[in-house]
């Protein structure tokens, strides 16, 4: 697993949403351009949440984030390494009653309240307290959230900070005629999770996709292949980068040749 890893490098209590900075959401995606539904199912109730340090498309309907986008900066992560993590949790009050999940939802649930944009990238106080905003969370597998996916975290900001910066978007997969759900809101629990990648100064993308369970293992994929099983589109991306195949990805040769993973 370790190997694999390689592969890819290869607040404060008080705190309110009224207090968010008001940055250009549009710093956090490539060129600008935001992910974009192209599955009208899964429009409904969706509204756009802007932090100081990562944007998010809530939706009313899972009760939680459809995608999380976040620009890692070598300089900010640097920075995020002395950070101290807060875990304190909160309920966004911008999103409309019904809408988002409580805290109630996650107690006792049995899931990890897993960061999209996680905790660990944050590179100041603000950024910090808001990524434990409920709109940046979905209910996820304990063992995937604490050892699998924290691992894929720290690869990705190993890579960004190798080449500089580096564009991010997290989001969950939901799949299935019958998904389980969570608390009195009936918060939708993923069955897979991803994560899109792309760095800019190597015409690089590439999709990581898990399965929400025990599961120690992940799948490197396309971002056009994953646009097509998510209803998601990623238009700030090159679209010669985004076709890029999944062989070519888990090629050992070219990866290690071409990036020096």
């Amino acid at each position: 697993m370790k190997k694999l890893f390689a592969c890819l490098v290869m607040a404060v209590s008080s705190f309110s949403s009224h207090a968010f900075a008001a940055p250009a959401c549009t710093d956090f995606v490539p060129d600008g351009q935001f992910p974009k539904l192209t599955n009208a199912r899964m429009a409904p109730k969706t509204r756009m949440l802007c932090y100081s340090d990562f944007v998010v498309l809530h939706s009313g309907v899972t009760h939680g984030p459809l995608w999380s986008a976040e620009h890692l900066t070598r300089d900010h992560l640097d920075a995020a390494k002395d950070m101290t993590r807060t875990n304190r949790f909160f309920e966004d009050d911008r999103l409309p009653a019904g809408e988002g999940a409580t805290l109630a939802d996650y107690k006792r649930s049995g899931f990890d309240r897993g960061h999209m944009s996680p905790a660990g990238n944050r590179w100041n106080p603000q950024a910090m307290a808001e990524s434990f905003s409920l709109a940046n969370i979905v209910p996820q597998n304990r063992e995937n959230n604490q050892r699998l996916w924290a691992h894929i975290e720290t690869a990705v900001r190993k890579l960004a900070s190798k080449y500089g910066d580096a564009y991010v978007v997290t989001g969950p997969l939901f799949s299935g005629a019958q998904l389980q759900t969570i608390g009195a809101s009936r918060v939708l629990v993923p069955t897979q999770i991803f994560k899109v990648v792309y760095v800019p100064s190597q015409q690089l993308a590439f999709a990581i996709v898990a399965d929400n369970t025990t599961a120690d293992r992940y799948d490197v994929r396309s971002v056009r292949d994953l646009e097509a099983q998510s209803g998601i589109a990623f238009p700030g991306i090159p679209a010669n980068v985004a076709a890029q195949t999944k062989v070519a990805f888990n090629g050992h040769a070219f990866a290690v040749k071409k990036w020096g993973w």
